[in-house]
């Protein structure tokens, strides 16, 4: 067990073990769950950025802006093959990708 002090503030340091266990940065968010009269501390999700991804999207963003007239549908004949390859597959965009992902 590892124990920190409560100030008259209600503030606490993190103690080291702690910080490493749970890979902590200055700035990290930490969520709290409450059980009964005992806290248990994470290390809150936060969305994971890719800087290359964001360069990238901000790329296509001014792109867009820049350019409209370069924005073109799918052209007929590809979006029929898509929506054939497709056709009966049912998709749940909310459950957990399995496997390890690429990008």
């Amino acid at each position: 067990m590892i124990k920190s002090a409560v100030t008259a503030k209600f503030q606490t340091t993190l103690p080291s073990g702690v910080r490493k266990a749970l890979e902590l940065q200055p700035g990290d968010d930490l969520s709290y769950v409450l059980e009964g009269n005992r806290a248990i501390l994470m290390k809150a999700d936060t969305e994971e950025r890719d800087p290359v991804i964001d360069a990238f999207l901000d790329f296509l963003e001014r792109d867009m802006l820049t350019r409209p007239d370069g924005l073109k549908g799918i052209p007929p004949k590809l979006f029929d093959r898509a929506a054939a390859l497709t056709e009966g597959v049912e998709v749940d965009l909310d459950a957990a990708i399995e496997g390890e992902v690429a990008i």
